[in-house]
């Protein structure tokens, strides 16, 4: 192994701006810490000051957690009380407090269902199981702690829709040896036997099933679709199974599989068959509405035709053009000093490695070159497509988002969210409310016609 301590300290920065972007670029909005006075009348009404962590992507990721109390996946004040505790840029500090707090909700949701309050158990359930999801994000895949955080998010999920009474099927896609979790959900006001619409979710990178219900699928579900959120090799939800299956840029695979499932369902009805894709979904959507004419309708958030370029691009450098010396290995991660890459960063590298299959920081870039969608593609996406995006997510993203527009050959239809609307960050994840309204309104309107 060579001597990290000896590179470069140009290296280094590159280094470290790789590790941050690893998931998409980072917002920082207003979000909480430590502490702060009163102001200068003396006057406090109460402990909680909302701050920003100085981290950039730990801001986010808090953010990404507040933005989920619109539907009921947190709570502001919890959030806030959580930052107070949590060291900026300490992935294990964000691990052990979003741990406590999802134990200590799920506890509370327990002993509230034991006494019959089946409504307050659903809804501790389900900030319980987003805590988990919190928790899990910043545990490493190569530890065992990052499948049992999962798991017991699943299982909070699980107890908040019973709890709620809601009609949840779990679901096994068919994938070899290694079937692929999902969840099914038929519309509330479905009646047995009668074909309805369909609507198929997929996250992304580090989204759950869980997090897709809590954003989009039960806004889907109040509006009478049926549901189906899925998740294919390398997502996080596969990973809880299979810790060491990686991405494929073939997901269309995926898709066919989800495709066989809801259309052999009795309750579907063939003409209303949408699918949306979040974050790196945006990619894993487009290759499956590009392969498979038996989706209806396609909502894109973002449309990501080439993950190689849209990774580098957040980069700055193109890691798979390092000169074979300066490459970081798997291996070497844990020697890399902390003033060249904080503990947290070497986190994200590191998952980034394992879950695209990849040894080393220039093979793992190598390998994102496989994951692209082609013009030819592209023009066999004929059904109607909306195409969103975060006016904030940065120029390859949204010249990404430009690029699909003009390719495909179906109907058109393009969001792009503003800081105005407080939505511009990657995904909307500080108004998902919002970008719940326009992805729905748009599909209502396009199976209405």
């Amino acid at each position: 192994m060579k001597p990290i301590h000896d590179t470069g300290l140009p290296r280094r920065s590159f280094l470290a701006s790789a590790a941050t972007v690893v998931m998409a670029p980072a917002v920082t909005h207003c979000s909480a810490s430590a502490k702060d006075s009163g102001g200068d009348s003396g006057l406090e009404r109460g402990q909680l000051r909302v701050r920003g962590f100085a981290d950039a992507e730990m801001d986010f990721q808090l953010i990404r957690q507040i933005g989920s109390a619109r539907h009921g996946g947190a709570s502001l004040g919890e959030c806030l009380a959580l930052a107070q505790r949590i060291t900026n840029a300490d992935p294990a500090s964000w691990v052990a407090e979003f741990s406590q707090a999802a134990a200590r909700q799920e506890a509370d949701a327990l002993a509230r269902a034991q006494r019959g309050h089946a409504l307050s158990a659903h809804e501790q359930y389900l900030v319980a199981c987003n805590s988990w999801r919190a928790a899990e994000y910043y545990a490493s895949i190569a530890e065992p702690e990052h499948r049992r955080l999962g798991l017991q998010s699943r299982a909070c999920f699980a107890a908040a829709m019973q709890a709620g009474g809601l009609d949840m099927e779990v679901v096994n896609l068919p994938w070899g040896d290694t079937p692929l979790p999902g969840y099914y959900f038929r519309a509330p006001d479905g009646r047995p036997g009668a074909r309805g619409r369909t609507l198929m979710l997929i996250s992304g990178y580090d989204g759950t099933l869980e997090e897709t219900w809590i954003a989009y699928g039960r806004a889907a579900l109040a509006r009478g679709y049926h549901l189906l959120l899925m998740a294919g090799p390398g997502q996080m939800d596969t990973l809880r199974f299979y810790p060491t299956m990686s991405f494929i840029p073939d997901y269309e695979r995926v898709g066919r599989a989800a495709l066989d499932y809801v259309l052999a369902r009795p309750e579907t009805d063939a003409r209303h068959v949408a699918l949306m894709g979040i974050s790196y979904g945006g990619y894993f959507a487009t290759r499956m509405a590009a392969f498979d004419a038996r989706i209806t309708a396609l909502i894109a958030n973002s449309p990501i035709v080439d993950l190689h370029n849209y990774m580098v691009s957040f980069v700055g450098f193109d890691p798979a053009r390092m000169p074979p010396e300066d490459d970081i290995q798997l291996a070497d991660i844990d020697h890399i000093p902390p003033d060249a890459m904080p503990l947290e960063q070497r986190e994200m590298l590191r998952n980034l490695m394992l879950r695209m299959g990849g040894t080393g920081f220039r093979s793992t870039y190598e390998r994102l070159r496989d994951f692209q969608v082609d013009d030819a593609a592209l023009a066999r996406i004929r059904c109607p497509a909306l195409a969103l995006v975060g006016s904030g997510e940065g120029k390859e993203p949204l010249a990404q988002h430009a690029h699909f527009l003009g390719r495909v050959s179906g109907p058109t239809a393009s969001h792009v969210f503003t800081l105005e609307e407080g939505a511009e960050g990657h995904c909307q994840t500080a108004n998902l409310g919002y970008s719940a309204a326009v992805s729905m309104d748009w599909l209502d309107e396009v199976f209405a016609g």
